[in-house]
């Protein structure tokens, strides 16, 4: 923290501008040492939230033209004193900017130092900080919306309010168990429970919602899966929005693993156009069906596509065999043309079918809607704030386990010595998932996933 340090903090490749940061104690002093402005006046000299226009040179040698933006702190990003050069977006530019504010005393940022030392200097919660990679990373409208309802403390807000109600009831407990000479009111038994039941139904539905947010954010290992000429490779092509396989009236193919990420409504899906599952004597196109096979145990979804115009077979019946405890949408396809698959048979094996035309396009709709039902995103409201990683889920499974204990050791009449060290527990965890209390090893490991310059 003693450090100023510097980073580019725009994309490694050729752009309109790039943004070399400096933050920390001596940023202005820094800054002064490369940047001179067209009216000889001192970033030092400058107030905060100003531009200046000038250029950036390096013992004595003009490198660019740039715009130097000064923000004091504490009311910066960083909470210290920042200052933003803006030159032009060559990655040779930025770099040899970078070099000259680094050769003028600055230390290279590492992943996440910016944002670090916002958390540390108070001006973003764990939660918070955690979502700003949500943020830069998102694939998609409900991903950015929920990043962005993290970065502004929505989930901070909901933990907050179960924190105050666990302190609120511990302090009640501790005070009436360690002063029982005052007149302090008793613990009631209905309202502590009550307590308990609201804290711990708000994590629950915390917890509840974590996998749909996690395949909002991260994406779904998905697989298209099918007998040969059922239309896989023609519905990988549709949803990917260009030829991405080759579609043929041959069977057989295709017969690697096709993959692409795409965008299904609101939900990215790793996809993977599989070979026909078929039995064959091939032995090329016999490994591209037993990797076929092999993706579907494994897969997250399954895209398990039939033939409208076609009676299934056995093909068709061991594909839907395999999809039992499978979340998986079953496509009947090719719908412009007469039908006669066994439409009941499918629906007993997949609850969710949708009919479609993949030539045309035609079901889409419907397919985007089934995907988020099975997925769990259908009804899922990413503004109104969610456990974001691994970390945050862990800590609020543990303060959830705790409110749990709290809740049964005072329905068996346990003393409420028992209940409160479980009420303390819990709020123990909470503040390590909002970072109020936290160890270093921790922070490092959050800020570890972040890129340089943020």
């Amino acid at each position: 923290m003693s450090d100023t340090i510097a980073a580019i903090s725009t994309a490694q490749g050729a752009g309109g501008i790039g943004v070399i940061r400096i933050s920390g104690e001596k940023a202005k002093e820094i800054a002064d040492k490369v940047f001179y402005s067209t009216t000889g006046k001192k970033i030092k000299d400058t107030p905060g939230y100003t531009a200046r226009y000038g250029h950036v040179r390096d013992q004595g040698e003009t490198i660019d033209e740039a715009v130097a933006l000064v923000f004091d702190g504490p009311k910066s990003y960083t909470g210290e004193d920042v200052v933003e050069l803006s030159c032009h977006g060559g990655l040779y530019l930025t770099k040899r900017v970078l070099r000259a504010v680094l050769e003028a005393g600055a230390k290279a940022a590492g992943p996440g130092e910016f944002t670090r030392r916002a958390f540390l200097n108070g001006k973003l919660g764990l939660t918070e900080a955690e979502a700003v990679m949500d943020l830069i990373s998102a694939q998609g409208r409900q991903a950015a919306r929920a990043a962005l309802a993290g970065r502004e403390g929505v989930l901070h807000r909901r933990l907050e309010k179960v924190k105050q109600s666990l302190l609120s009831a511990a302090a009640h407990l501790s005070a009436w168990a360690d002063y029982p000479e005052e007149d302090i009111p008793q613990v009631e038994h209905f309202a502590l429970q009550n307590t308990l039941e609201r804290a711990g139904g708000e994590m629950e539905s915390l917890l509840s919602h974590y996998d749909a947010g996690k395949a909002i954010r991260e994406g779904v290992d998905t697989v298209i899966a099918g007998r040969p000429n059922v239309g896989k490779s023609t519905l990988m092509n549709l949803l990917s929005g260009c030829e991405r396989s080759i579609v043929t009236n041959v069977p057989g193919t295709t017969r690697d693993v096709i993959e692409e990420t795409v965008m299904v409504g609101d939900i990215p899906l790793h996809l993977a156009d599989t070979a026909g599952m078929r039995s064959t004597d091939d032995p090329v196109e016999r490994i591209g069906v037993d990797l076929a096979r092999r993706r579907v145990d494994r897969a997250s979804l399954v895209l398990a596509v039939f033939d409208a115009s076609q009676h299934l077979d056995e093909d068709d019946r061991r594909l839907l065999d395999s999809l039992t405890g499978v979340p998986a949408v079953a496509i009947i396809n090719k719908t412009d043309l007469p039908k006669c698959v066994e439409e009941e048979e499918i629906r007993e094996k997949v609850g969710r079918v949708v009919f479609m035309s993949a030539a045309s396009g035609e079901g889409i709709k419907p397919l985007e809607q089934a995907v988020a039902e099975v997925l769990g995103t259908a009804d899922f409201d990413p503004a109104a704030g969610m456990l974001a990683t691994e970390r945050q889920r862990d800590a609020a499974n543990r303060c959830k386990q705790c409110v749990d204990e709290a809740l049964s050791a005072l329905q068996m009449g346990m003393t409420l010595d028992a209940v409160t060290v479980s009420i303390e527990d819990a709020v123990q965890n909470l503040l390590e998932l909002t970072g109020e209390r936290v160890s270093e090893a921790v922070v490092n490991q959050v800020f570890h996933h972040f890129c340089v310059g943020k």
